[in-house]
């Protein structure tokens, strides 16, 4: 990387090229064992010049001003080389020359931007396809967008080559978004991820050679997951409600919580999304839109009360849909309301529906980790595994059933008896 590269820079007189009894100063840069000569365009008679240490004698008129001048020569290198460090760029020292006689280098390396939109046209065409959701593509828009505004913070640039991306590029954008944009580290974390996929893109597009971002490590912290208790879904269920609108969101809602299905799944499906199972039952099996991967779930008789009860309801029957479920944005808001008024205390969006159907209503049941996991169209165990560390009711009940086998209750009785005299005395 660029940070082990060694810049060194000498100033010295050509005298090869001398004319009139003057020699032209010029500057030697040497950077990992190779070197590169800039002329100063100065000339200066060889007494004037102190070899040993590569200054102009004080007994010259100009020498202050000479002196200055090579200052500044070195200065400019050193920050132009300390600029390509910063940017984590590996450079040769005829590129360090060329910027110092300003000389842009014209490139036909494709940059950042075009492999975003290169990226991010195909993702377009994916949604127009039903095999993403549009949520995900303006995510990747949002992503781009949050890189090159990094880029014009830190480096003062509009765009960046992809072979001049570094390791230390990903580091100091993480650090923007946690600091400039005060992200919180997941949310970072995520547009990190699409980066990362991305540049593996432009790999595989042979743009460049090796993603340099591949072995940065982000940190993530699984965050909290709510999930109601059979209790807090039992008391949605019974509880009377007035307005036609609230109750079809709880009923949809409810939906969500014994099938397992994310809003976005529930929206498409038909009439006719019901089918028979290899067991006789009832089914309903779909392509998750955010993974592409086969979700199929058995109904239970919860679930199909609510689809019986819709089956001649008006707004279905108009647009073929098996529940009264819409694009409306305030659906989040009507289970709020619902949540005030069932007297729960937590923020209850659409997506708690799938969360507890993985835990309250399958795991803490008994159904096995696979199986859900299954049920909820997951590529890997371990996303179905993260539900199961919020079981602590789970372990509680069944540390229980545990005692009961190994204490039958007669016993328990008499050691409580036991107990309590020991601690009364």
């Amino acid at each position: 990387m660029s940070g082990q590269q060694k810049l060194k820079i000498k100033f010295r007189l050509n005298t090869q090229k001398s004319k009139k009894g003057e020699s032209p100063i010029y500057i030697r840069i040497y950077l990992d064992g190779r070197k590169a000569e800039v002329s100063t365009g100065h000339m200066l008679s060889t007494s004037l010049w102190d070899s040993k240490k590569e200054r102009v004698k004080a007994t010259h008129g100009k020498a202050s001003y000479l002196n200055a001048y090579l200052d500044r020569c070195k200065n400019e290198i050193q920050q132009n080389f300390l600029d390509f460090q910063s940017r984590g760029i590996l450079i040769n020292v005829s590129q360090l020359k060329n910027k110092f006689l300003g000389i842009e280098e014209k490139s036909n390396h494709k940059t950042i931007n075009d492999i975003f939109e290169y990226h991010n046209k195909k993702a377009a065409e994916l949604v127009d396809a039903k095999k993403i959701i549009a949520k995900t593509h303006l995510r990747y828009k949002i992503t781009k967008n949050k890189v090159l505004a990094f880029i014009e913070y830190q480096y003062q640039a509009k765009d960046i080559s992809l072979p001049d991306l570094g390791f230390r590029f990903v580091t100091e954008f993480e650090h923007y978004l946690l600091t400039v944009d005060k992200l919180q580290s997941n949310t970072a974390y995520k547009y990190i991820k699409i980066l990362n996929k991305v540049m593996n893109l432009a790999v595989r597009l042979e743009w460049i050679n090796a993603n340099p971002i591949a072995q940065f490590k982000c940190s993530y912290k699984d965050p909290e997951r709510i999930i109601l208790t059979q209790s807090e879904l039992n008391s949605i269920m019974s509880k009377e409600i007035g307005t036609q609108k609230l109750a079809e969101v709880r009923d949809v809602f409810i939906f969500c919580c014994y099938t397992g299905f994310a809003y976005s799944e529930i929206h498409k499906f038909s009439r006719n999304s019901v089918t028979k199972g290899i067991d006789g039952d009832l089914w309903i099996t779909t392509n998750r839109m955010k993974t592409g991967t086969r979700e199929s779930v058995p109904l239970l008789p919860i679930p199909l009360e609510i689809i019986k009860k819709y089956k001649d309801h008006e707004y279905c029957m108009e647009y073929n849909k098996l529940l009264p479920v819409n694009s409306n944005q305030r659906y989040n808001n009507y289970l709020k309301e619902l949540a005030a008024i069932c007297e729960i205390d937590k923020n209850v969006t659409t997506h708690i529906a799938r969360h507890t159907f993985a835990t309250t209503v399958t795991l803490s049941n008994g159904v096995p980790i696979e199986t859900v996991s299954k049920m909820l169209g997951h590529t890997k165990l371990a996303t179905t595994q993260i539900y199961a560390k919020v079981l602590d009711g789970k372990v509680s009940d069944d540390m229980k059933k545990l005692k009961n086998v190994l204490h039958p209750p007669a016993d328990q009785s008499k050691d409580s008896i036991d107990n309590t005299e020991s601690m009364t005395g």
